[in-house]
């Protein structure tokens, strides 16, 4: 151990270099690591907001923002199923939003019957549907300067027809650029001209004494037309579409492997000049009897003491530099294992950095010593 610290802080400059593409490499790996944890999580939020077990939807509809018209019928038919308590309706669609200003830009509308869950955000706490007055919306706080809300209430118009913002909500940013506006059912329903005999998701609540299953297998029964989901299943569908359909997942992970790399490259040219420059002593070594996992031990020790220093100085810096990022990306996420799995990933990027410098180091002839 006192022998690779001596030969790291011989060059101070070359082990700076070395730090610094590993602290790099670090914040890279847990900055494109996080968004690909936010993004996967943001796809399914409106999925995993509500308290229905489960989702029926269009045959074939990949995910919430992109939905297909099903009649309204199939409400009353899943209603008849035994085991279901109650079926409320969600609608989504793309429309245009236009501020006093003469701003115009697309939006994602989203509406809900009342009692969706108490996590929607929705107004519907107290479960009362006239909770949200007619022609009221509510927008995120990380969209609303792009929509030039400053502060509630503004009027303006959702698909040509008159709107007013009645409060800025928290925690449902939009992920794919359209901002997200809530509202009623109802209410969305006429900004996005659905039909009366139309609509979009059927949420169906499960009994407390029946199986979610049974109940599952019946209403796929009797609804042959459209696709029956359980929430978890419909929301791991979304996910995938969003990270493979979307290309957006494959962009991330080629991202943080980048990082990756650029820390492995650094981190194995410095490692291996700083053996070649001690290449004597470990010849020394050789020639008065150490032997060969020593000084295996040597140059990993110095791999890995570089790795432990370089992973501390980067998630130092990354915490603050993410949380500084969340005010414009607001579903940025960063799970409690990202940094945890970052520590171990940088360490065996070291080791993997070192093999060349090993090899090199304990191949060396201890006669190279007692050459003139």
């Amino acid at each position: 151990m006192r022998l690779a610290w001596r030969n790291l802080s011989h060059d101070r400059l070359r082990f700076s270099v070395t730090i610094a593409g590993i602290v790099f490499a670090v914040f890279l790996m847990v900055f494109q690591g996080s968004l690909l944890a936010g993004f996967v999580r943001a796809s399914s939020k409106v999925i995993d907001a509500t308290d229905a077990q489960i989702w029926i939807a269009a045959r074939g509809v990949n995910c919430f923002e992109f939905p297909a018209p099903i009649p309204s019928r199939f409400r009353e038919l899943a209603q008849g199923v035994p085991g279901v308590a109650a079926v409320r309706r969600i609608v989504a669609g793309s429309t245009s939003w236009q501020t006093p200003s003469g701003l115009r830009q697309t939006v994602i509308v989203v509406g809900a019957d009342a009692g969706i869950s108490n996590r929607f955000p929705l107004p519907y706490l107290n479960r009362r549907p006239d909770a949200l007055d007619p022609e009221m919306v509510l927008v995120d706080q990380s969209n609303a300067p792009s929509l030039e809300v400053i502060s509630a209430p503004v009027d303006v118009e959702i698909g040509r027809r008159r709107a007013r913002v009645a409060g800025i909500i928290d925690g449902f940013g939009s992920f794919i650029g359209s901002p997200y506006v809530f509202t009623t059912y109802n209410d969305a329903a006429h900004y996005l001209g659905l039909e009366r005999e139309e609509t979009m998701f059927l949420l169906v609540s499960v009994s407390p004494e029946d199986e979610v299953e049974a109940v599952w297998r019946n209403l796929q029964a009797r609804l042959p037309e459209v696709d029956v989901w359980t929430r978890e299943a419909f929301s791991h569908r979304a996910r995938l579409y969003w990270v493979n359909q979307t290309g957006s997942g494959g962009a991330l992970l080629l991202a943080g492997l980048l990082g990756f790399l650029v820390g492995l490259v650094i981190v194995s040219q410095t490692i291996y000049s700083t053996t070649m420059d001690n290449i004597e002593e470990f010849a020394t070594l050789k020639a008065i009897g150490a032997s060969r996992r020593y000084i295996r031990g040597v140059v990993l020790t110095q791999s890995l003491v570089s790795g432990v220093i370089g992973s501390i100085i980067g998630l130092l810096i990354t915490f603050p530099l993410m949380r500084a990022m969340q005010g414009s990306i607001s579903w940025i996420y960063t799970p409690w294992w990202l940094p945890v799995g970052m520590i171990a990933v940088s360490l065996l990027m070291c080791c993997i950095a070192s093999v060349v410098s090993i090899r090199k180091a304990v191949t060396v002839e201890p006669g190279r010593v007692f050459r003139a």
